[in-house]
């Protein structure tokens, strides 16, 4: 069944990314009035297709992208075929830069713009996710060891009665009091232990830095997802075990767990789990970033599981939630991305076709939102990536036209071609070094 849900996976997510993408750069290639030859998903030799028109739409051998080939592309291109630019006003070379570069931007384009669709059908049918525990009352069930000479006025087990005058709130309403309130100032809270009531001020130095407010969050320390090769794949940690114990210590939230790990100096870590009812033991030692997320903190590469609740919403307010989300993700990369190339995040984190691969069936296995949530992250990477300017990459075509523009006249078929071969010596490069960590990740999951 495994098999299935991987094969499922790199269809749904994998393929339908590839066949977007292209689909932007065909779109507008028609649109511009230049004859499209090929389009091919995958590369190498043609597996099965159809002709339509001038056009050969065809399924090749490596499944490891794919391409458009335009009539009278220049003989640079990787996929631009032997023949030659004939000077006809159906071809590539033909078009002006501005909309030889409109194409070029339009495979990443779609892909930046994708993600709202999937968003908007997700929220519109199923309704948008949220967790569960933001309809709960606000509690503080535990408090995080204080920092500071000034202790949190709250107390462990104190029912909250009020947060600046809301009769008792929600976590949901909680959080919304935290957002309003400036750095510096404070919250004002009535709250209720063992029969006697107070009013207190809580002081409010970091919006972000909730359990400082209010205490831990009401989220089990349960596993529900582990990284491929990450320090807890290795440890042998599975999704559903619950840690009650770190280095002999109790603990019964998520958050308590993860400022442990923070705190742990990449010492080993000794766990106690539950495990389908019966204990535990692990030694696992966490690494800095071993979460592929950009932060530069000591983690083992896990993530909670949570109830999740779905909120119904109009349709116009799908698309103005599903735009939102899209912006954040796509700010979210492109700091992942800037992290990448000044060094603050390894190479060795990122995941090649093997992990995302494995991603896409695990996907798949959990339901439709995973499936959508990962085409959503994949297909703004990939719009982000292939921006980038660097040789053989839409972002580096984009670069070349732009060269040419501000010089007014063509480049060199030579110097393009020494262009595109640094490129894709230098993406072969990137790709092998991907492809080693990754097998890595995979032979140390099953070691």
């Amino acid at each position: 069944m495994g098999a299935v849900y991987l094969i499922v996976g790199v269809v749904l997510v994998l393929g339908v990314m590839v066949l977007v993408h292209e689909w932007g750069h065909f779109v507008v290639a028609r649109m511009c009035g230049v004859r499209v030859d090929v389009f091919s998903i995958g590369f190498g030799p043609r597996l099965f297709g159809w002709k339509k028109g001038p056009t050969d739409y065809r399924v090749s051998a490596l499944p490891l992208g794919g391409y458009v080939r335009m009539a009278g592309q220049d003989l640079s291109d990787v996929d631009s075929g032997d023949k030659p630019p004939t000077g006809a006003p159906d071809e590539l070379m033909s078009k002006p830069r501005w909309q030889r570069a409109l194409i070029s931007f339009a495979g990443p384009a779609v892909n930046l713009v994708l993600p709202i669709f999937l968003l908007t059908g997700l929220f519109a049918f199923a309704g948008v996710p949220y967790p569960a525990y933001l309809d709960e009352p606000a509690r503080v069930a535990g408090l995080p060891p204080s920092s500071d000479s000034a202790p949190s006025p709250l107390k462990a087990g104190d029912t909250v009665l009020s947060i600046n005058g809301t009769a008792t709130p929600t976590w949901e309403q909680a959080f919304l009091a935290l957002k309003q309130v400036v750095p510096g100032t404070s919250i004002r809270m009535e709250v209720e232990f063992g029969g006697t009531r107070r009013t207190i001020e809580v002081p409010v130095n970091d919006k972000t830095d909730s359990g400082r407010v209010f205490g831990y969050l009401p989220i089990r320390p349960i596993i529900d997802q582990i990284g491929q090769g990450a320090p807890a794949d290795r440890a042998g940690l599975e999704e559903g075990d619950l840690i009650t114990a770190v280095n002999g210590s109790h603990i019964d939230f998520w958050e308590q767990f993860q400022q442990l790990t923070r705190s742990s100096n990449g010492q080993p870590m000794a766990l106690d789990l539950v495990r389908k009812g019966q204990p535990v033991h692990l030694v696992v030692t966490p690494e800095k970033g071993a979460a592929g997320t950009g932060e530069n903190v000591y983690q083992i590469g896990i993530g909670p599981r949570e109830d999740t609740a779905y909120k119904r919403v109009a349709f116009t307010e799908s698309v103005k939630i599903a735009g939102l989300e899209t912006k954040d993700t796509i700010a979210q990369t492109v700091d992942v991305v800037g992290k990448l190339f000044s060094g603050r995040v390894s190479i060795k984190q990122l995941q090649g076709p093997v992990g995302i691969s494995h991603m896409a069936g695990e996907a798949v296995r959990k339901g439709p939102p995973y499936v959508v949530t990962l085409m959503v992250v994949i297909s703004i990477n990939l719009g982000i990536l292939n921006l980038l300017p660097i040789p053989i990459l839409d972002g580096g075509n984009i670069l070349l036209l732009a060269i040419e523009g501000i010089m007014r006249r063509d480049l060199s078929l030579s110097f393009k071609e020494r262009f595109v071969q640094v490129g894709l010596v230098f993406l072969l490069v990137i790709f092998a070094i991907v492809m080693y960590h990754d097998i890595l990740r995979r032979i140390s999951s099953h070691s």
